[in-house]
């Protein structure tokens, strides 16, 4: 029972961000959209809904980066990271002649 529940909050800790990410992603979307979509609109003067579309920005970057660090680090403790990104062994010292 015990591994269950860990898989389930290890499950639960990509899904969150990857709904942030879902609905940072649908906010700029939208955003975009009503600007463009206000110009076939005679009767009113089309804006741009810069707040919604900076917090929707700020949620999916947070949502990407968060999904994207988890596989990056699981990468790199599995040793399939390219040589650049594998941690940095200490040389060992050079005898005292």
């Amino acid at each position: 029972m015990r591994l269950v529940t860990a898989r389930l909050i290890a499950v639960l800790l990509l899904v969150i961000p990857g709904l942030l990410a879902c609905f940072g992603f649908l906010k700029i979307k939208n955003a975009i959209f009503n600007y463009f979509s206000a110009f076939g609109n005679d009767a009113i003067t089309p804006d741009f809904q810069w707040l919604s579309f900076l917090f929707g920005l700020v949620l999916f970057a947070i949502g990407v980066g968060f999904i994207g660090g988890w596989i990056f680090f699981r990468d790199r403790k599995r040793n399939y990271v390219a040589p650049r990104f594998r941690p940095k062994r200490p040389r060992p010292p050079k005898p005292q002649a």
